[in-house]
């Protein structure tokens, strides 16, 4: 173990997720655990610059494993993109005697971090947290789990009123460049179609599957859309067009937004949260850095930063194959 590492600092940026705090109460653990200090960074990058410290104890994490969001807040830092900002937030680590820093967040947190790396040597850590489960190096991040079960229960609900009104439903769920929300909570709310950047269904498909859903008997539909699907410019143009060429269908369109961001974390995002704070910080005192922690074949590994930022992580080509089976 390093001598070198006396005090580690986390922080969480970007998009809140469920597991974040859970994560913030695995680390501070872990270094109560090693008898070495732990500090909380407020805001982000931004606080990070400005010095918004505070001692983070075993005891004073207590109560954060089940709560949703980040007790340490995020924020969006312009002056950390400059190498003037950057300077101020490591002469502020120095400052305050941290050794090493464990980030939370998603690609934009680890580019900061990457940087922050090459510039001044500082050791860092990562660890996702985003609900799009869109990093490369895990097949879980933080919050992910927990999305899926916020919105399979607000799917069930909906599905209820389409049935009783006889009305087709869009269902808008996040992910810009990933599918893997809507891909599976399509499979676990038994959607009739599910509309995924990966997956370029077209419109005269998507007319095709909804007139055959009809044909077998079904007077209600479920149409789960990921935020980033290209098949219109967005989900009202799709219930538009949907509407002018099956009359027969009263369409609605339904927009999770952020309430998919919110709510306590899972079981599972609490004791991955978990595993992953032990890792992050027994790896910086090993000596390592520059890794984002991961799940992998269900143990946590280590991926390079870089490879985390630079690769894509890749949709359930199964999990398609048994959507399509599911929606006939």
């Amino acid at each position: 173990m390093s001598k070198t590492i006396k005090k580690i600092a986390v922080m969480t940026s970007g998009g809140d997720s469920p597991g974040m705090n859970a994560a913030i109460r695995s680390v501070a653990r872990t270094c109560a655990y090693y008898n070495i200090e732990c500090a909380g960074i407020y805001r982000g990058y931004e606080g990070m610059i400005e010095g918004d410290f505070k001692e983070l104890t075993a005891r004073n994490v207590k109560g954060l494993i089940n709560k949703g969001g980040t007790v340490l807040k995020s924020a969006r830092s312009k002056e950390f993109r400059t190498k003037e900002g950057r300077q101020k937030a490591y002469d502020a680590l120095v400052a305050a005697n941290v050794d090493a820093l464990v980030v939370v967040g998603g690609d934009g947190t680890f580019t900061g971090a990457l940087i922050f790396n090459q510039e001044f040597g500082f050791p860092v850590m990562g660890i996702p947290g985003t609900i799009d489960n869109d990093i490369f190096g895990t097949s879980h991040t933080l919050g992910y789990d927990t999305a899926l079960n916020t919105v399979v229960e607000v799917i069930d609900k909906i599905r209820d009123t389409a049935s009783s009104h006889n009305r087709l439903f869009f269902v808008e769920v996040m992910g810009r460049d990933a599918g893997h929300i809507a891909l599976n909570v399509g499979v676990g709310a038994g959607a009739e179609e599910i509309l995924i950047p990966e997956e370029d269904l077209g419109l005269e498909r998507l007319l095709e599957s909804l007139r055959r859903s009809k044909l077998s008997g079904k007077s209600s539909s479920i149409v789960v859309v990921a935020e980033g699907d290209k098949i219109g410019k967005n989900v009202f143009e799709l219930k538009d067009y949907v509407e002018e060429n099956m009359t027969e269908y009263e369409v609605r369109v339904s927009v999770l937004g952020h309430m998919q961001r919110g709510g306590s974390p899972s079981c599972f995002d609490r004791v991955l949260a978990s595993r992953m704070g032990v890792k992050a910080v027994e790896s910086l005192l090993e000596g390592k850095s520059n890794y984002m922690v991961g799940l992998l074949s269900d143990t946590i590994q280590l991926t390079p930063l870089e490879q985390a930022v630079k690769g894509k992580s890749k949709i359930n080509e199964e999990l398609i194959r048994v959507s399509d089976i599911m929606t006939t």
